[in-house]
């Protein structure tokens, strides 16, 4: 199957974690338990080949079946004491290291990349996006194996940007602010209250050359420190 894969909305695949996670607890009766059975479900999923991924109509359907499953496996094993509950699977860390930005940036031209970057996805500009990347850019997609994101990096500026429209498709509920990450510039999303994701970028000149996205729940936990699911 040759189709591009230029990922899902960032808010239809917060949903989509959100209603797994409320099955699992229906199912548990524990958040931690539920949490541990989604994570569980998204690593058989990230196992699957290309693929098996692509052959799969209806992902949420898929999961859906899948943390059934997993609740009910669960819920068996456990003894009337606890002892047999579930430990939270490991997810290996899927980001790669930088590579080297082969062009001296300025912090202002460093800055005036991510504002310019910001404008074209807040007004979806697609042809302001595209003048913004390197021809050789690459995306980085960190969702940590607990939400379903794109998994291998996204080459090329058209894909790049359509992956990064794709992703932050405007939502009501959704911002995009400017925020210092790492110690430069970067871009903030927050759906309501809460930071859902975190980019940054690699600048050479007045392009972009790389787009590291993280949405991995765990590494946003110290952005929403004080704030309630």
């Amino acid at each position: 199957m040759n189709r591009v894969d230029d990922g899902s909305p960032l808010a239809d695949l917060l949903d989509e974690r959100r209603h797994l996670v409320a099955l699992a607890h229906r199912m548990l009766g524990s958040a931690d338990d539920a949490e541990s059975a989604v994570d569980e479900c998204y690593r058989r999923w990230y196992a699957l080949s290309d693929r098996e991924r692509e052959r799969i109509p209806v992902p949420l359907t898929w999961l859906s079946a899948g943390v059934d499953r997993i609740c009910r496996v669960r819920r068996a094993l456990l003894r009337p004491d606890g002892a047999a509950r579930a430990v939270r699977p490991t997810v290996p860390d899927t980001i790669v290291a930088r590579p080297r930005t082969p062009e001296p940036t300025t912090l202002r031209q460093h800055d005036a990349v991510v504002h310019a970057v910001r404008r074209a996805l807040l007004a979806a500009d697609a042809d302001l996006l595209l003048t913004l990347l390197a021809p050789d850019a690459t995306a980085f997609f960190d969702g940590g194996g607990k939400i379903r994101t794109l998994v291998a990096p996204v080459h090329g500026r058209d894909r790049v940007a359509r992956g990064l429209l794709r992703l932050l498709d405007r939502s009501p509920h959704t911002t995009l602010a400017a925020h210092s990450v790492n110690g430069r510039t970067g871009l903030v999303v927050r759906h309501g209250r809460r930071v859902v994701a975190v980019l940054s970028l690699d600048v050479s000149g007045t392009e972009a050359v790389g787009v590291w996205v993280v949405v991995n729940p765990d590494k946003l936990r110290s952005w929403n420190a004080g704030h309630r699911t």
